[in-house]
């Protein structure tokens, strides 16, 4: 395949997986923009409960993607009874790990006050947190589905179900939040329940979706013959264990950042919440080019095919940097406009704008590295991955962040410097890692 051919294909694949990925991120821009026009207090509550969920959130998406490079290669060798092995185990492990995350937001509840934050926000906060964390349980169930769906190459269902999820979420806000409807006014938390009602009907959609489809049934009967076998499960985890890591780790830096802004006060708190789910947005359209080119390369691994994975990969880095170039100059152009939709207040909304600037630099690291683990993953390569994102987190971004911000006095901005000396690092080490593997594996198959 030419390079042409291959960015067409990665495209045409990534399109219904962006769709599908920025409607999450919708979901947690819509509580936010109606929490913003109830008050500072219960916007910052959203915000710092998002920090966290996300956090839980990340996790369980990351497990959920060792499914798909396996799914994918069974598939491209058409064993229909691994495939059906590989759903329930990857199901029964997914549900375990949203349990787990759940028990984990009750302790995070219980110790909320070590962070430091505002008291009334953490006051708001903590009701708010235990009603979007038990909404991992299907936000667990759905990603399965979706997982096992873009192993096939199925990127469409996700896509329909994400906005529809993501519309039903808009109108129970307004319905839960004003009391319209004839539903109850629960304030700023109708919104948590908005997402929690939003999520069960995503993961129900994608169960029905799954037992009525012709080329996705098949697996049912399989399905119910199978059992959980360690081995598989065992290799799941493994791959899976990964990208939960990987994501755990970058999230975590930022969640770690947004503590750092609510040091500061409840305004930059609010500002910072504002901006990053703006760059959280745009975060999300590489985040589909690199399951795209995680499937593709997955594909090929299958086939042995290394010169095409090479090419996967590459268009997979190649679009983007494209993508986020392009938001480069949409975030600078509209950053003194687009934070009013979320917060009236003046100084929310400068703070905001200036942290936008910052985010067209460091979204363009952001898309390569996203991208890089999403071709390593399709290579089945977790651990390297996992010790560059630890690394890059954790011991640049954090403290980095800290040293520009409080040490040297730069506020916000000087955490947000930090951030972004994090991700040029993964950027350029997930980048030289995948190049690394496919000059080893090309001079290995012509050797």
């Amino acid at each position: 395949m030419t390079f042409k051919q291959h960015a067409k294909a990665t495209a045409l694949l990534s399109l219904p997986i962006i769709i599908s990925q920025v409607g999450h991120i919708v979901t947690t821009m819509a509580d936010n923009i109606f929490l913003g026009f109830i008050g500072i207090e219960q916007q910052a509550a959203g915000i710092l409960s998002g920090n966290v969920f996300t956090l839980l959130l990340v996790f369980a998406i990351g497990m959920s993607q060792g499914l798909t490079p396996l799914i994918a290669e069974a598939h491209v060798t058409n064993k229909l009874k691994e495939k059906a092995s590989l759903l329930k185990n990857s199901l029964f492990l997914n549900f375990l790990t949203s349990l787990l995350l759940v028990g984990a937001a009750e302790i995070f509840i219980a110790n909320i006050h070590l962070l430091h934050q505002p008291e009334d926000v953490v006051q708001l906060s903590k009701p708010f947190i235990r009603v979007i964390a038990f909404s991992l349980i299907p936000v667990t169930i759905f990603f399965t589905f979706k997982q096992y769906a873009e192993g096939l190459s199925n990127t469409k269902a996700s896509m329909y179900i994400s906005i529809s999820g993501n519309i039903l979420n808009i109108v129970l806000n307004y319905g839960l939040i004003y009391g319209k409807g004839g539903l109850p006014a629960l304030g700023y938390m109708g919104a948590a329940w908005a997402t929690f009602w939003a999520r069960m009907f995503m993961a129900l959609s994608f169960v029905l979706y799954v037992v009525m489809q012709k080329n996705m049934k098949e697996v049912l009967r399989p399905f119910f013959q199978e059992k959980i076998n360690q081995l598989i499960f065992k290799n799941l985890f493994s791959i899976g264990i990964g990208p939960a890591m990987q994501y755990f780790f970058e999230t975590a830096a930022f969640a770690s950042a947004g503590i750092m802004a609510g040091w500061i006060g409840k305004i930059t708190l609010d500002a910072h919440g504002i901006a990053l789910s703006l760059a959280a947005f745009t975060y999300m359209f590489t985040g589909g080019i690199s399951s795209a080119a995680s499937i593709r390369v997955a594909n090929f691994k299958g086939l042995n095919d290394w010169d095409n994975i090479k090419k996967a990969g590459n268009v997979g880095f190649s679009l983007s940097v494209f993508v986020m170039l392009l938001f480069a100059l949409l975030l600078i152009g509209t950053r003194d406009v687009i934070p009013s939709f979320f917060n009236s207040h003046s100084e929310v909304v400068d703070t905001s704008a200036s942290l936008l600037l910052v985010a067209a630099l460091f979204q363009l690291f952001d898309g390569v590295q996203i991208t890089g683990l999403g071709v390593l993953r399709g290579l089945s390569d977790v651990k390297i991955p996992t010790l560059i994102a630890l690394t890059a987190y954790w011991g640049i971004a954090l403290p980095t962040a800290y040293y520009l911000g409080f040490t040297k006095q730069n506020g916000i901005h000087g955490i947000w410097y930090g951030l972004t000396a994090g991700l040029v690092f993964a950027a350029a080490t997930l980048y030289t890692r995948f190049q690394y593997l496919i000059k080893k594996n090309i001079i290995k198959k012509y050797s």
